[in-house]
């Protein structure tokens, strides 16, 4: 494997921000040291031509004044924490609240919108930050490193580990949106995928858990078995019609802290599949319900259901309830979790 640096821009206040070229014979992955951000994610498609496979912007400029944390690395919690309060060791917490009332990905500034130190070791991109302690509310001071490699047969891993002095949250992952037919092609609804789970977190109406855990079983959330995205999207069902689409945390079946196959996704016009696999306990299937019409990469426009992620993660607002494994990393112990996709061709 290859990786190659060449500057991308400057941030608002001016620091420097590089684009990190991962590449085997039939890949190209582009990373920015802002936010660790998968810029671009080129593979072959059926007839061996190079597609880019995820959304995100021509500029640093223009990640920095749009939402969606298109590409990022999310943390110190990735997901929701109802009315960004919990409670740990007897001390009461408040986070900063910058979803309807509730905290997301990290609050206001979380490490999506930072810029990491990059360092490149043994074919290997390594990106890391402090979260000083008190940021967005969090406590502990904590060191957060996330390695990036690409095989020579075609797998691309996140490996991602973390220390606090303090005990504190900590649950990350990555917030691309994928689209296998292509970033510039428009919709994914009739792109299929299956998904490695026979229950899913129940919602309210502001995505908050409930603390339930429901079967899929014989409902329109059931992808045990590959379905198109878009079948069954519309069902009037209470869960979809909450979130305007798929935007719920799927429990996925073994052992956390076992590498195991959480989905699948495939796009019958481009031949692209993709196999996710994680350590973590839980996936967010996200289908870009709240995507407004934006401008992204080489003109392309980007709508409701351009793209769908496959966020690994503990579950959303896990700290409040008490059912659910918990994200709580104790101080000096290390967090080390790992996101894999492989990448294929379906002729």
């Amino acid at each position: 494997m290859d990786i190659v640096k060449k500057p991308f821009g400057k941030t608002a206040d001016g620091k420097a921000v590089d684009l990190f070229t991962l590449s085997n014979a039939d890949i190209q992955i582009g990373i920015l040291s802002l936010g660790g951000v998968i810029n671009f994610l080129k593979v072959p498609d059926k007839n061996g031509h190079p597609v880019d496979i995820v959304m995100g912007y021509d500029s640093v400029e223009e990640y920095e004044k749009n939402s969606g944390h298109f590409g990022a690395l999310i943390g110190r919690c990735a997901n929701r924490i109802a009315k960004g309060r919990f409670a740990l060791n007897g001390s009461e917490y408040m986070l900063y609240c910058n979803n309807n009332g509730n905290h997301l990905h990290g609050g206001r500034f979380g490490f999506d919108s930072m810029v990491w130190q990059p360092e490149i070791s043994n074919d290997k991109l390594i990106l890391s930050l402090t979260s000083p302690d008190g940021q967005e509310g969090y406590p502990g001071t904590l060191d957060v490193s996330v390695t990036h490699s690409l095989s020579d047969d075609g797998v691309f891993t996140w490996e991602y580990r973390a220390k606090s002095d303090k005990d504190t949250l900590c649950n990350l992952t990555n917030h691309t949106y994928f689209n296998l037919s292509g970033h510039n092609s428009g919709s994914v609804l009739n792109q299929m995928i299956q998904i490695e789970s026979d229950a899913f977190t129940e919602s309210d109406s502001e995505l908050i858990p409930t603390g339930n855990i429901l079967p899929v079983d014989g409902t329109p959330m059931d992808f045990s078995t590959p379905h198109a995205i878009g079948e069954r999207i519309s069902s009037d069902y209470a869960a979809l019609n909450l979130a305007g689409g798929y935007d719920h945390n799927y429990a996925i079946r073994g052992n956390t802290g076992t590498l195991r196959k959480a989905a699948f996704a495939y796009d019958l016009q481009s031949g692209i599949s993709l196999n996710l696999s994680t350590t973590l306990p839980g996936v967010q299937f996200y289908t870009g319900n709240f995507i407004t019409e934006v401008l992204g990469k080489e003109k392309a426009v980007y709508r409701k259901n351009s793209g769908f992620c496959l966020e690994t993660q503990f579950f959303p607002d896990a700290i409040n309830h008490p059912n659910f494994e918990q994200p709580i990393l104790k101080a000096n112990e290390t967090f080390s979790h790992t996101t894999s996709l492989k990448f294929s061709v379906e002729k």
